[in-house]
């Protein structure tokens, strides 16, 4: 059976799985914290992986910081985490500061799940901090394919989670990235992705990295449809 550990890491708290041979990281996205990986950090430690899943600053049981920008979020990041881990997942904010970050922490493959990286609008800041509010009937309205821990997961990260990080959605510009050297790079994004239009997953492919779609999966596709998620990640596991 796999361990579940908490500490703190330079500041930001990591959970761990597992005690294998090879490092996986796993960074989640707005609003969520570590405990949205509750499925796939067992899985991948039954894999043989030690799995770590941050939870970021203003999330989970983080600090809380005056104010907020990608870059110093990023720069935790790679505090954070060992240099060099086999594998590093990042969904939505989470792809988009492990892009930011890739260079640096040099992981030998990584998954951008439905990544961030393309420009904020006040709806989506707005919509991120309504939903601080939200209520199980109303989770289980918006995402009824997820599994209820799931849902009891998120909850009660909305309940850990600083509201006023959802101003970085009202700075964000749009960000392409590229594959960093030496890395494998898998963009695995949803149905339609509300981040990566079409255009830009075909420049991407373009760019070398690898591009699969989860037919009719949600933003978070792990919740949504974790076979088809794993299924998707192939050989990157």
């Amino acid at each position: 059976m796999s361990v579940i550990t908490g500490v703190k890491v330079r500041g930001l708290h990591v959970r761990r799985w597992g005690a294998g041979g090879q490092v996986a990281v796993l960074v989640h996205g707005m609003s969520a914290d570590s405990g949205s990986w509750s499925r796939l950090g067992p899985e991948l430690a039954g894999r043989g992986y030690e799995v770590l899943a941050v939870d970021l600053p203003g999330h989970g049981r983080s600090p809380r910081w005056p104010g907020y920008t990608f870059e110093e979020m990023a720069d935790a990041l790679v505090a954070a985490v060992p240099p060099g881990p086999e594998l590093i997942v990042g969904h939505s904010l989470g792809g988009r500061l492990v892009s930011m970050a890739v260079d640096r922490i040099r992981p030998a493959k990584v998954i951008y799940e439905d990544p961030a990286w393309s420009a904020g609008t006040e709806e989506v800041a707005r919509a991120f901090e309504a939903r601080r509010n939200a209520t199980a009937e109303q989770l289980r309205a918006a995402s009824p394919r997820w599994p209820e821990a799931a849902r009891q997961a998120t909850l009660a990260a909305l309940g850990r989670w600083d509201p006023a990080t959802a101003g970085l959605v009202r700075r964000q510009l749009a960000h392409w990235p590229a594959v960093a050297s030496g890395t494998s790079a898998l963009v695995v994004l949803a149905d339609p992705s509300p981040v990566v239009p079409p255009q830009a997953a075909a420049r991407l492919a373009g760019d070398g990295f690898v591009v699969r779609t989860v037919p009719g999966a949600g933003h978070v596709i792990h919740h949504d449809d974790f076979d088809g998620f794993v299924s998707a990640a192939g050989r990157c596991w």
